[in-house]
């Protein structure tokens, strides 16, 4: 129902009013005259006519309804504020149009371009059939506003249905979406599915796999970290089942396309599952995120650290840390390596590096840290972000202007200068950087004339651990090669999941990661989810006697 249509129906409450009321006393002629003015269409008349028997101790329950239609006529005379001036104690009031009064009051505030006003209003509208007249009034305002205000205030009123059917309309009609617009449209399209999960309860740990197998031509790739990573998955399901659990594994290839990803959702064993790994892109997992959250069934993102828009899901985790896990893993880091206060951070281009710098910065400020630098970086200005604080190769005696260094990025291409600066230094200045550094072939730290190095655990692998080794065996023999970090992270995170989803367990999944503060894990160094949808366990390694140790322990 548009508004027009709205203030239709309402135009007829004068003549339904006054059949309950003429039981009770005799109309005074002025009251329908003014009705009369309303039904014609003269609306400052009928406004002026009826606000004369608006005073309740002199006209009783007329008065109420008098007020009403006076807010009526207002409203239709384009005076707002006259019409929420008549209508707001109607609407606080306990009478028996209480609900239609709501709806006229979130009408005058929208007219008065006061949304955050109305809305509050239409949300305490109550009953189906008013619910539906305050619905279609709001929708027909709040489409009209920018998306930015809607996205702005979307977490106020993320539970009012009308606002996130207006919000997503509005998305809808954007000729170009930016990447978080993208996203938010997605997870809207997604909590308008009319999804379930019955559970399957079959004594089996069912598990689903929905990663984009499939690149732009729709051919099946077969190398790259979406299939290392499934590898390392499709490893740790034999060795359950082997182990003589009940595993059950599902796998659908996304194709990078949301619609066919809505097809995959709606398949049994999707909606039976115990836990759903996957998908990567954020289109992907922003409509598997609001599916989750429906059907109550874990969803797990297994390689990012952006975990901001699953902020406030029950069922939504990350494998990794997140963002501000990393942070505040680096600030105990810098705490604990006490070199001095004096510390600058450089960090890539990706969304997750300029995140992690930037609560790094407000969390080193907070604590009393001296930031001497903090700048986005490239491999061609790598080296010279370190030579301009004083790390310079040369005998000479030079300033050095820091006492600590953080560079953030996975980038190999920004890894080399920097490692190639820093075997000639003279300077002892710890630099502590990602563990993905760790796996470059290019870095020797064993060769460094100073153990400069620190490692931002990312769910850091445990090379030297015994069952390291025994992977590594059992992955050689069926695959005929080593496996990369994928596949160790794709075989640790099956074992991390069954043991907190044992098929004969009382525990659901969330509470069972509650009562561990912290769990040792197979191949990496450990997690910790508790109170957590991402794993909090960010310790920092350095080489002690060419092996890797943890300057935090859990």
């Amino acid at each position: 129902m548009d508004t027009e249509s709205m203030r239709k129906s309402l135009f007829f409450l004068p003549l339904f009013f006054l059949v309950s009321f003429v039981f009770a006393q005799s109309i005074p002629d002025g009251y329908q005259a003014a009705k009369s003015n309303l039904q014609n269409g003269n609306y400052w008349e009928a406004m002026n006519a009826f606000r004369q028997f608006t005073d309740e101790s002199k006209y009783g329950d007329l008065a109420l309804y008098a007020a009403f239609h006076a807010g009526e006529a207002a409203i239709k005379a384009n005076q707002a504020q006259v019409a929420i001036d008549l209508l707001k104690p109607l609407a606080k009031r306990s009478w028996s149009h209480q609900n239609e009064s709501k709806i006229l009051l979130a009408e005058a505030y929208f007219l008065n371009k006061n949304p955050l006003d109305a809305l509050p209003v239409v949300a305490s509208v109550e009953g189906e059939k008013y619910d539906n007249r305050a619905s279609n009034l709001t929708f027909d305002y709040l489409v009209k506003e920018s998306p930015d205000f809607l996205i702005r205030n979307l977490k106020e009123y993320q539970n009012l249905p009308v606002y996130t059917a207006a919000l997503s309309a509005v998305l809808r009609k954007k000729n170009v979406l930016s990447s978080d617009e993208k996203s938010l449209f997605y997870e809207l399209q997604g909590q308008s599915q009319n999804w379930s999960s019955t559970g399957s309860n079959n004594g089996v740990f069912d598990l689903v796999v929905i990663l984009p197998f499939s690149n732009t031509n729709n051919t099946i790739v077969t190398e790259g970290f979406v299939y290392e990573l499934y590898q390392g998955i499709q490893l740790a399901v034999n060795l359950l089942q082997k182990q003589g659990m009940s595993v059950s594994l599902s796998t659908f290839d996304s194709k990078r396309s949301v619609d066919a990803l809505r097809g995959i959702l709606e398949e049994e064993k999707v909606q039976n599952a115990d836990a759903i790994i996957g998908p990567i892109y954020p289109e992907e997992t922003d409509l598997v995120s609001s599916f989750a959250e429906v059907a109550k069934i874990p969803f797990i993102h297994p390689l990012s650290n952006l975990g901001d828009r699953f902020v406030g899901n029950s069922f939504s985790y990350l494998f990794r840390p997140s963002s501000e896990n990393i942070a505040e893993g680096i600030a105990k880091g810098l705490k604990s390596s006490v070199s001095g206060n004096r510390v600058a951070i450089a960090f890539g281009g990706s969304s997750r590096d300029s995140k992690v710098a930037e609560l790094l910065k407000g969390k080193l400020e907070s604590d009393g840290f001296q930031l001497v630098n903090y700048q986005e970086v490239s491999p061609r200005n790598a080296a010279s972000f370190l030579t301009d604080l004083g790390i310079r190769p040369t005998l000479d005696s030079v300033e050095v202007l820091v006492d600590q260094v953080v560079v953030l990025s996975d980038d190999p291409n920004m890894a080399d200068p920097i490692l190639s600066l820093v075997e000639s230094v003279t300077t002892a200045v710890p630099i502590f950087v990602m563990d993905s550094w760790l796996t470059f072939n290019f870095a020797n730290y064993e060769m460094l004339p100073y153990d400069n190095f620190y490692f931002i655990s990312n769910n850091t692998p445990n090379f030297e651990s015994e069952e390291m080794t025994r992977l590594k065996d059992r992955f050689y023999q069926r695959y005929s090669f080593f496996p990369s970090t994928n596949s160790i992270l794709g075989f640790e995170l099956v074992q991390w999941l069954s043991s907190h989803l044992k098929p004969d367990s009382d525990l659901d999944f969330r509470t069972s990661l509650d009562q561990q503060v912290f769990q040792t894990g197979e191949l990496t160094w450990g997690f910790n989810f508790q109170n957590s949808n991402s794993n909090r366990y960010v310790p920092v390694f350095h080489f002690v006697e060419g092996e890797l140790k943890p300057l935090n322990n859990p």
